[in-house]
């Protein structure tokens, strides 16, 4: 009984620090499409670029979510000793392992089609909001300005934007910060566009990537065989 009062009050405290986690994306999440500008100006330059090109607020919410989901039933189903919740448990991390192995292989694989996705996506909301959302327009000026890269695909993506319509020019970062950032000169600047420069810089840092890949797959295993044990240890009693 030592081992398994242990492996319980271990699931017990790790599920907790995930509830919380969840909590505190969650809370972020919400704070930043309630508020986007103040947010930016607390955490904009130190922020993730990748995080930055998505819309972070709705990223943070769903993320927080799943986590205190995972972590109230983890801590559910060991404090209660529960089968039923251990299984529920099980077959969520299971899930989600499952639909990361399924994203990473699709985003490997079919990197051209993420690309015509998010740009079928992207490009109608920057002509639609850059220049008229000042919070979409804030995160993308400060999304070109460290990543160094111009639209998702390049210039032509922000013509016919509000900005573009009212300033006859694009964003700076288009023509490296030279003005005016007209047709011509953005043109011959040739800055490239954000999903290639992020590729790149996924690809420089692959090590990085694929270590913390590697970290999160390894605690979903071990989550999935800690609850497999204890139902098992339960089954038996």
């Amino acid at each position: 009984m030592g081992c398994f009062t242990f492996i319980k009050v271990m699931m017990i405290l790790f599920n907790m620090a995930i509830f919380l986690g969840g909590g505190t994306l969650l809370g972020v999440g919400i704070w930043v499409t309630v508020d986007g500008q103040s947010f930016l100006d607390i955490f904009g330059t130190l922020s993730s670029s990748v995080l930055q090109v998505v819309n972070v607020s709705y990223f943070l919410i769903v993320i927080g979510a799943i986590l205190l989901v995972i972590g109230f039933l983890g801590c559910c189903s060991a404090q209660k000793e529960s089968q039923c919740l251990l299984m529920m448990f099980f077959s969520v991390v299971l899930i989600i392992f499952i639909a990361e192995i399924a994203a990473a292989v699709v985003a490997l694989v079919y990197t051209g089609l993420a690309e015509t996705l998010l740009t079928a996506v992207v490009t109608p909301l920057l002509r639609e909001k850059y220049g008229a959302d000042k919070s979409f327009t804030d995160i993308w000026n400060v999304t070109m300005m460290e990543v160094h890269c111009c639209g998702l695909n390049n210039y032509t993506d922000f013509t016919d934007s509000p900005w573009h319509k009212e300033h006859k020019t694009y964003p700076e970062s288009c023509c490296n910060d030279k003005q005016p950032c007209n047709d011509t000169l953005a043109a011959n600047s040739e800055v490239t566009g954000c999903f290639a420069q992020i590729l790149k810089e996924i690809k420089t840092n692959a090590g990085v990537v694929g270590g913390v890949a590697a970290g999160i797959a390894a605690l979903e295993i071990a989550a999935m065989v800690v609850a497999m044990y204890l139902y098992c240890h339960l089954d038996q009693k």
